[in-house]
């Protein structure tokens, strides 16, 4: 569950298989708003395109849930809880567009990303290939579209891993 709906919408559109999610966002120092950061051109849109789904409200007191020690927005609930509210959403990236346009989220485009930022965001991808040890799963959905979209970044993690058998 998330306090926020956009991050909640993040939810529809994963660009990767469970038990893996990709949804690099993040929030500006002292905000609540959510920005979506693309880590290569058109990536919002590639993912969230013509993906449909639901938004569930719920109504819940900080006894009703666990607060996620990473994601300040996100809660667990400790036992099931009512749906109040349900909305349909048909296309995800328009969901998306319109949720822009009210201020309720932020895009960090590509194009608008320094080298250094993306450079931050690489070195915290191979981190993670590192933490799950996908040299050992080279075709799970993550490795896989890893490869695909950030191909400096797999192989950058592949010679960092041998190096370190060796």
């Amino acid at each position: 569950m998330s306090t926020i709906e956009a991050v909640a919408a993040f939810y529809l559109c994963n660009a990767v298989e469970k038990p893996y999610y990709w949804f690099p966002y993040g929030f500006s120092k002292n905000s609540t708003i959510p920005i979506y950061h693309e880590l290569y051109p058109d990536a919002l849109k590639e993912v969230s395109e013509g993906v449909s789904g639901y938004i569930y409200e719920i109504m819940a007191d900080e006894r009703q849930v666990i607060p996620l020690h990473n994601i300040p927005c996100a809660r667990l609930a400790i036992n099931p809880i009512p749906v109040t509210r349900c909305t349909k959403v048909e296309n995800a990236y328009d969901w998306f567009v319109e949720a822009v346009k009210r201020g309720k989220m932020q895009i960090g485009h590509f194009a608008d990303k320094t080298e250094q930022e993306l450079n931050w965001w690489y070195s915290g991808l191979i981190e993670y290939l590192r933490e799950k040890d996908m040299a050992k799963h080279p075709d799970c959905s993550y490795a896989m579209f890893i490869k695909e979209k950030f191909p400096q970044v797999w192989e950058t993690y592949i010679l960092q891993t041998n190096e370190t058998i060796l």
